[in-house]
């Protein structure tokens, strides 16, 4: 498993090891916003510091490597607060967007979320107040007071803006955890945050962009286009946390026994005329199984119109059947995520359904999982 984590992490990115146990992968998008940061930061630093010639750029890519450091001791301030909770972290990102940190199935709190959301703002607003506390008392000259100011202002400004109540932000885990507990329901908690979240990327438009144009401000184009994209991820992140949720509160639906529709399991040794018997042309399924009892195959009613009523007796069943997948049988009981991801591995669209006993009750479709999941409507079985 450590192998096939790792083929992962170098498929995503650079493995940049583990910090405190958790891996570390720099994303290749990060790049991105490197040479962004470079060639927007560098020319206006060079026209600001004449002195420091060429080497503006190098000043420029140190800013984003500092920025890069910020941002990873925000995910890791997430990490180990959420492991003092036994949440266990899969790994840290660092990507185009700054980064995230990926938890393993772990089991939450609205108290512990809040937690360990706001654990990594508060990591930001102790390096701002860190380099402030270097400001303030070390006369510093040239490129070290920049950087330093750089940094201060910048975790500063990641902190400020990731308590903005609303996700994907960490304080949006402040509005979620509001209405889970006044409600009993994290899901609504999440949609709440996500509409807050949308709020915001509303505002953000409006003072950045809207207005500025409307009073004949000349926008900034590089402040404009970041912004923008900004606006995006942040927009696209909040609508995720919506329909994630939605596909969380009815999870609770997906019950095999419940979607699935009557079904009667015959031998697959039968002849044509037990399967009519049976229901075949009555919208009653009929799935075909081992001398064992393994379902493996449904009867098609259409193909058993194609055989004339004095050949049923003695046309074998499996000439009016297909096969089912490999194993497509699944408990009345099996339900929520468990399910899904149980169906997700096999290769059909069609799943028969036994009881305790391994009675055949019911024949389960892929299109109505997905579509309760989904928020559809089911529609009849032809």
């Amino acid at each position: 498993m450590t192998g096939s984590h790792e083929s992962e992490n170098r498929r995503e990115g650079i493995p940049l090891g583990r910090i405190a146990g958790v891996p570390v992968v720099l994303a290749y998008s990060w790049f991105v916003i490197a040479a962004f940061t470079v060639i927007v930061y560098g020319p206006t630093l060079q026209l600001r510091q004449p002195h420091l010639g060429v080497a503006a750029y190098l000043v420029a890519f140190a800013y984003a490597v500092l920025l890069l450091l910020s941002v990873l001791v925000h995910e890791l301030a997430h990490a180990l607060t959420a492991r003092a909770f036994g949440w266990p972290s899969h790994k840290i990102v660092l990507n185009l967007w700054g980064g995230h940190t990926q938890f393993e199935a772990f089991t939450a709190t609205p108290a512990r979320s809040v937690a360990v959301a706001l654990a990594g703002p508060a990591a930001n607003f102790v390096l701002a107040g860190a380099a402030w506390l270097v400001v303030s008392g070390v006369h510093l000259t040239g490129v070290a007071d920049i950087l330093v100011n750089i940094f201060m202002w910048a975790n500063f400004l990641i902190a400020v803006f990731n308590v903005l109540p609303g996700l994907p932000l960490d304080g949006g885990r402040i509005v979620e955890s509001a209405v889970w507990k006044a409600t009993g329901s994290q899901e609504k908690g999440t949609i709440a945050a996500g509409w807050t979240g949308r709020a915001i990327v509303a505002g953000i438009v409006l003072l950045a962009v809207v207005v500025p144009l409307a009073q004949g401000e000349q926008l900034d184009l590089p402040f404009t286009m970041v912004t923008l994209l900004v606006a995006a991820f942040l927009w696209q992140g909040a609508s995720a946390s919506i329909r994630h949720a939605g596909f969380r509160s009815r999870l609770p639906e997906v019950v095999a026994g419940r979607l699935a529709r009557p079904a009667v399991g015959i031998p697959n040794f039968a002849s044509v005329d037990e399967a009519v018997r049976a229901g075949a042309e009555a919208g009653v399924a009929v799935v075909l199984c081992s001398p064992e009892g393994k379902p493996q195959g449904v009867v098609d009613p259409s193909a058993i119109e194609r055989v004339p009523a004095p050949a049923r007796a003695t046309t074998p069943v499996t000439a009016v059947g297909y096969a089912l997948a490999p194993g497509a049988y699944v408990p009345d009981t099996a339900a929520g995520q468990e399910l899904i991801q149980y169906l997700a591995q096999l290769a059909g669209t069609e799943y028969a359904v036994v009881d305790a006993a391994g009675r055949v009750t019911g024949l389960l479709s892929q299109r109505d999982v997905v579509a309760v999941i989904s928020g559809r409507p089911l529609r009849p079985a032809r």
